[in-house]
C-alpha cells in the first residue's frame, strides 16, 4: 500500500471500524491472553497444541488490528452531497435499466471497503461504478466487464 492511498468509506463504516477496533484491542485481546496463560499451565510448550493454537490466534488478532488501524488512518469519509441531485456520485442510490437483460437493477455507489454486490452496494472502482459516476438520468453507458460488454441506462438517482 502506498503512503498516500486512501480508503473511501461512509461515516457509518468508519464508526463501525472504530468500534470493532476498540473491541479487538480490549475484550478480544484479553480473551486471547487468557487462552495463552491457560495453555502455558498445561506444561511442556514444545508438545502443547493448545499453546500453539492460542499463539496462532494471537497472531491473527494482531494482524487484524494492524489492518484495521491502517484502514482507519487512511480513511476518506464520503460526505452525502446534495450538490447536484441528478448526478451519480459516491453514496448515490441508482436505478439502472440493463439494456441486454431488459431488467431494472438498483445499486448504491460506495467506497471499496463497503462494497457488497449481494446487498446492492457496488464500489466506485468496479466497472459499473466507474462507468456511471458523473452520469445523469437518461444517460446510457457501456461497461467493459469480465463477462463482456454491458449497456445500462440511468433511470433514477437519489442521495438519501
Amino acid at each position: 500500500m502506498s503512503a498516500d492511498s486512501k480508503y473511501k468509506m461512509s461515516q457509518e463504516r468508519y464508526d463501525s471500524l472504530i468500534e470493532e477496533l476498540h473491541y479487538l484491542e480490549t475484550v478480544r485481546e484479553k480473551e486471547v491472553s487468557e487462552l495463552i496463560k491457560e495453555a502455558r499451565s498445561f506444561g511442556d510448550l514444545s508438545e502443547n497444541s493448545e499453546y500453539d493454537e492460542a499463539k496462532t490466534e494471537q497472531g491473527k488478532l494482531y494482524s487484524k488490528i494492524a489492518e484495521m488501524k491502517a484502514l482507519i488512518e487512511n480513511a476518506e469519509i464520503i460526505e452525502k452531497s446534495e450538490a447536484d441531485a441528478g448526478v451519480v456520485s459516491l453514496s448515490s442510490r441508482v436505478k439502472l435499466h440493463d439494456e441486454d437483460e431488459n431488467e431494472d437493477v438498483e445499486y448504491q455507489i460506495v467506497g471499496s471497503q463497503e462494497a457488497n454486490p449481494m446487498e446492492g452496494r457496488i464500489s466506485d472502482e468496479s466497472p459499473i461504478g466507474r462507468a456511471i459516476l458523473g452520469r445523469r438520468v437518461g444517460d446510457t453507458v457501456t461497461v467493459e466487464a469480465p463477462v463482456g460488454e454491458m449497456r445500462f441506462t440511468v433511470l433514477e438517482v437519489s442521495h438519501d
